[in-house]
């Protein structure tokens, strides 16, 4: 099993993973340390807990908002309901019997 140590908002963080996931899990602690400065601030210096509250916050907002307008114009929740209609469409035109 893996290990990585995570640095957020100046504290060090052990963090168990799976083997081989160590540079995505830290690639994920840079993320969340990207957004440390802010949520400090945000805080008024109450406490590291307060801190990550913050983070959690502000990432919680990001994908919320990523939702709403994702870049590419249509949310991925909206494409997998479609697909999962046009699926069904497929699937029962399959299982119609055809009449020529």
């Amino acid at each position: 099993m893996g290990e990585v140590t995570l640095s957020i908002a100046g504290r060090a963080h052990r963090v168990a993973c799976r083997d081989g996931d160590e540079p995505h899990l830290e690639m994920l602690g840079r993320r969340l340390d990207a957004h440390s400065q802010a949520a400090s601030r945000a805080s008024g210096g109450q406490g590291a807990e307060r801190i990550m509250l913050y983070i959690a916050l502000m990432i919680a907002d990001q994908m919320v908002e990523a939702e709403r307008s994702p870049a590419g114009g249509v949310s991925p929740i909206l494409l997998d309901r479609i697909a999962d209609r046009l699926e069904a469409v497929a699937q029962a035109l399959e299982e119609s019997p055809t009449s020529a």
